[in-house]
């Protein structure tokens, strides 16, 4: 069985590539090596540490490490700094277990840095004079664009936000009759309506009978400005894996009125499963890809739609943590035009007075209100109900955007 140092180091290789997520190689690695609950922990710890720190920890690396370093002993020192620094593991476990992923020929090395770091933790842990972007460990051009947005203080507050732990949050499913029994370890305090947050092992049982579903109070928004009625016809257009598609469900009373698309496929069985468990089985799903024309038998048939579209992923970074090394800026501009095409296409399914609801997980202008605004100019039967913004580093949940829309001829 491997380490979970080990999987760790094979993991960051991995994902230097580019072809996979993080969150889907550690539940590869860990399934492959068969890794207990406490090592599972670790590796999930260790990477998401190092990807959520990784110009910090690089930062620390050149300044206890002059010269040249192959990318495999870098990718060890960051998983051995991640430990001693981050996570704060004793200093004798982080040095010699990082020291033993190594070759022979680099151990040397891998120790005298090691040691290096834990006779200067308090130097290195003093990251007050480093600029913010190495400080909070985010891409430059996205740094200054929220700093142009935002401000140079919210901006700071949104990165230092981004690097926190993300908290285990569920929704209480209204559509399980019987009562529910908390666990000890899930509260209710400071939650909106209908939500707990869940301290330690989430309660399979409760998930595994649709009695909760894990979900940011962020995701409300969207769904509570549809504001779903009984019997009317809905449509979640990008439905997939089924969250917010619940949420409208859990408001008709049942599934039988909605209508569930996804662009891919292969992410249909996923959102069937989810479905079933959460007791909304009876909502028609059906692929389709928004970026091209409805087919006809949809024209004019919804009460409702929601356009949950895909976007620049910027308000759930503390979530999806190698998000921000991957985006690009010129991919939010392509992103908004897909994003057009989306809310073009939706617009002849709905009925004469029928309403939609645009929602994205970004908390870029460009593809919230700026988009809204530039759609409104240029589209004389609709008309703006309401929006809502949510900020991570104000509000304290995940970034979201929501616009409700009103076809008016």
């Amino acid at each position: 069985m491997k380490s979970p140092r080990r999987a760790a180091v094979s993991i960051l290789r991995a994902w230097s590539k580019g072809h996979a997520y993080a969150e889907n190689l550690i539940e590869r690695h860990a399934s492959r090596n068969d890794l207990s609950s406490a090592d599972r922990a670790l590796l999930n710890a260790i990477v998401l540490g190092v990807l959520r720190n990784l110009r910090l920890l690089d930062h620390w690396i050149a300044g206890l490490r002059k010269g040249k370093l192959d990318d495999e002993t870098r990718d060890i020192l960051r998983v051995g700094l991640c430990q001693l620094l981050i996570l704060q593991l004793p200093d004798h476990a982080a040095v010699f277990e990082t020291v033993e992923l190594g070759k022979s020929s680099v151990r040397g090395l891998i120790n005298a840095v090691m040691r290096r770091a834990a006779t200067n933790r308090k130097e290195l842990l003093d990251t007050a004079p480093l600029p913010p972007e190495v400080r909070h460990s985010h891409p430059d051009w996205l740094c200054k664009r929220w700093q142009q947005i935002f401000g140079k203080d919210e901006a700071e507050a949104l990165m230092a936000f981004n690097n926190g732990a993300a908290p285990v949050i569920a929704r209480l499913n209204p559509l399980v009759k019987e009562p529910v029994s908390l666990p000890e370890n899930a509260s209710t305090e400071d939650m909106p309506e209908g939500f707990l947050r869940i301290e330690g092992p989430i309660p399979g049982e409760l998930l595994a009978k649709g009695a909760i579903y894990i979900q940011d109070p962020a995701t409300r928004h969207s769904v509570e400005l549809l504001d779903p009625k009984p019997g009317e016809r809905i449509l979640d257009a990008c439905a997939a894996p089924g969250g917010k598609a619940f949420l409208i469900a859990a408001a008709q009373g049942s599934g039988k009125d909605l209508v569930c698309t996804d662009s891919n496929e292969k992410r249909l069985p996923r959102l069937r499963d989810n479905l079933k468990r959460l007791h909304c089985a009876d909502a028609e799903i059906d692929v389709h890809d928004w970026s091209q024309p409805a087919p006809e038998k949809w024209h004019g048939a919804f009460d409702a739609i929601l356009l949950d579209v895909p976007c620049s992923n910027t308000g759930v970074f503390r979530r999806r943590v190698d998000v921000r090394w991957r985006l690009q800026q010129k991919d939010i501009g392509d992103l908004t035009k897909l994003q057009r095409q989306i809310i073009d296409n939706a617009l002849p399914c709905l009925k004469p007075d029928g309403r939609l609801v645009y929602s994205t997980c970004s908390i870029e202008p460009e593809e919230n209100e700026d988009l809204i605004l530039a759609l409104l100019a240029e589209e004389p039967s609709l008309r703006l109900e309401k929006s809502h913004q949510v900020l991570p580093q104000l509000d304290g949940t995940d970034g979201a955007y929501a616009a409700l829309l009103k076809k008016t001829l």
